[in-house]
């Protein structure tokens, strides 16, 4: 399984990006996908995240700014942010747990992609 990330870049405070990340492979599903990102210090912290079930997880942070969304047929996650601010600025990293592969349903795998780099500048 591969996940692939794209949609970072430079923005100015106030303006918005979409992140877009892909799991490709043999999958047959995943449970959670979503969003991390790299704090100072080596922290990692969760921006957003949606189960299959729909249960939905957000950061303080990103409330009310950032809507996350999956597209299931095609093992997709969104991250849509809105009034970013310079303190967003991070490596964003594309997360999944619990991914079934075809031919393997007793099995759960865990998967994290390359980060896509957000610079919000002032």
């Amino acid at each position: 399984v591969q996940l692939q990330a794209s949609g970072g870049g430079l923005v100015q405070a106030g303006g918005s990006l979409r992140l877009s990340c892909v799991a490709r492979g043999n999958i047959e599903s995943i449970d959670n996908m979503g969003w991390y990102r790299q704090l100072p210090g080596n922290r990692r912290e969760l921006v957003a995240d949606k189960k299959l079930d729909g249960h939905t997880r957000y950061s303080e942070s990103a409330k009310g700014r950032f809507t996350i969304s999956r597209d299931i047929a095609k093992n997709a996650v969104y991250l849509q942010m809105d009034n970013l601010k310079p303190d967003d600025t991070a490596v964003y990293e594309c997360d999944t747990e619990r991914i079934v592969i075809r031919g393997d349903p007793s099995h759960w795998h865990d998967y994290r992609g390359q980060g896509t780099q957000v610079t919000v500048s002032s």
